[in-house]
């Protein structure tokens, strides 16, 4: 299937980039929002993204341009009929992302793969949700999503070989280098990545260290370029709480249960970078 129309739900900081690197790569790509205001703002960062993309001589000003020729925002889910593969990146809640799926399940055509971008529910029960479980994948792309070569590419048991050779090749495209996963919820990265970021949270909260003593140690010892909680601070304290609920219902293993720490630090509002403060303080 030649895919040349993209769709992404969502226009936030994922779901902005994901339509970056769209657009950049050919694909005339739409955003759909819930608000003017929000849909102004995913473009805004798209723009702001390509220009510094353009001083950094990483993009030609003609490049950029012609990107952002093929971009549009809609706050109308049918805006998205004619499109060949969609991508959703709106939050990680399930029933969100079920009912977006049942809208659009109804405008599209037939032949439209549908793909999620959600890190730890599964493909499977997001599908279920549409009549085209065979043409519906899990695209997990990686902040950042234009620096960021990873995608996993995620196969349920209804998915088609032909679909995933399609958004694989998708992936391809876009200049990432895309690895299978299995439908589990957090795939392979996450499903590998959370538990060692929790198990450095309860480190901390068992004085096993000094939270600067625990990112260098990672750092120095085992050549990560961040640490575990400085990595935290990046991700989101929230957005890995969240994750690490998901996984755990998931498998209802310890090691995917979050540390009281990071729940009580998510409950005072210190999100990380993003609220200015985590385990470390930001400047504004």
């Amino acid at each position: 299937m030649k895919i040349t129309r993209v769709g992404v739900l969502g226009g936030g900081l994922m779901g902005s980039g994901i339509a970056e690197v769209c657009a950049k790569s050919g694909y005339e790509t739409v955003v759909r929002e819930v608000s003017d205001e929000l849909a102004a703002k995913g473009v805004s960062r798209i723009e702001s993204s390509l220009a510094k993309a353009v001083d950094r001589s990483k993009l030609a000003a003609a490049d950029r341009d012609a990107a952002r020729g093929r971009l549009s925002a809609t706050t109308k889910v049918e805006d998205l009929a004619a499109c060949d593969l969609i991508i959703e990146a709106v939050v990680e809640n399930l029933e969100a992302k079920k009912e977006l799926f049942r809208e659009l399940d109804r405008v599209c055509r037939e032949t439209a793969i549908f793909c999620s971008n959600t890190s730890s529910l599964t493909i499977t029960e997001l599908s279920a949700t549409t009549s085209r479980a065979d043409r519906f994948a899990g695209l997990h792309f990686f902040n950042p999503v234009p620096v960021m070569k990873l995608v996993e590419v995620v196969r349920t048991i209804a998915t088609s070989e032909e679909t995933i050779a399609t958004v694989v090749d998708f992936a391809k495209s876009l200049g990432k280098d895309p690895i299978l996963a299995r439908d589990n919820s957090g795939f392979i990265v996450n499903r590998l990545l959370v538990p060692y970021l929790l198990d450095a949270v309860r480190a901390l909260e068992e004085g096993v260290g000094t939270k600067e003593d625990i990112d260098k140690g990672m750092e120095l010892g085992c050549g990560h370029p961040m640490g575990p909680l400085k990595l935290l601070d990046f991700v989101g304290l929230d957005t890995t709480y969240a994750i690490a609920e998901i996984m755990f219902a998931e498998y209802r293993e310890k090691r995917f249960a979050p540390p009281p720490l990071l729940k009580r630090m998510v409950l005072a509002g210190r999100h990380g970078r993003k609220s200015g403060r985590g385990f470390y303080e930001y400047g504004s």
